[in-house]
């Protein structure tokens, strides 16, 4: 399924929705849309990952990709991402500096 993606500002946080598969073919878009989200100057970046079935490896280097873009002084939220979703995220320790929120 392709990746389907959108911004919104909601107050001080970006809104970045996603939903599809999150994988090498469709990560470029993912990366656009966080290149974006950087420029609001927002103090919070939140991923909403709820309609996202699959995150390859690409996906993994997308939220890195995000961490760096946006700075440390942003934090990053991924929200509603299914468990095989949010294992991988996880696995590889990105929740040390990302927050994963059921909501």
């Amino acid at each position: 399924m392709p990746l389907s993606v959108s911004l919104s500002i909601e107050g001080d946080t970006t809104v970045i929705e996603l939903e599809g598969e999150l994988d090498a073919k469709t990560a470029p878009d993912f990366h656009q849309t966080i290149e974006k989200a950087a420029g609001h100057g927002t103090s919070i970046v939140e991923i909403r990952m709820a309609g996202v079935g699959y995150m390859a490896s690409a996906g993994l280097r997308s939220l890195v990709f995000a961490q760096q873009k946006v700075g440390e002084h942003v934090t990053i939220k991924v929200v509603g991402a299914i468990e095989p979703v949010s294992r991988t995220i996880r696995t590889a320790g990105l929740d040390r500096s990302i927050l994963l929120c059921d909501d």
